[in-house]
């Protein structure tokens, strides 16, 4: 059982409080916990004659929780600024009022 992490570890990897991750378990039994807007349910193990033991997670649920946790940003191409003098239903000339484009 030394391959599997308690949760204050657990929470220091995913760079959490304990508490959080309480909080995460708690609404991962309920089914209300998503990771970025998506369901996720979190596997993990607790003894004692109620459930009420010690928590422990396996080191693949901590990697998978944290996969889903990686933030992927969209990528947009940068728009290259136009040197346009004119623009649709703009009727005077563009510039500074004491430097004006002619």
């Amino acid at each position: 059982m030394s391959n599997l992490y308690n949760a204050k570890e657990a929470a220091q990897l995913l760079g959490i409080r304990t508490s959080t991750l309480y909080e995460w378990l708690s609404k991962s039994d309920a089914g209300e916990f998503e990771v970025r807007g998506i369901p996720f349910v979190v596997n993990y193990l607790q003894g004692g004659k109620r459930g009420q033991g010690r928590i422990k997670i396996e080191p693949s649920e901590v990697e998978r929780l944290k996969e889903a946790m990686r933030v992927r940003p969209n990528v947009r191409y940068q728009r290259i600024p136009s040197n346009r003098t004119s623009f649709p239903g703009i009727t005077v000339p563009l510039g500074r009022p004491d430097n004006p484009v002619r």
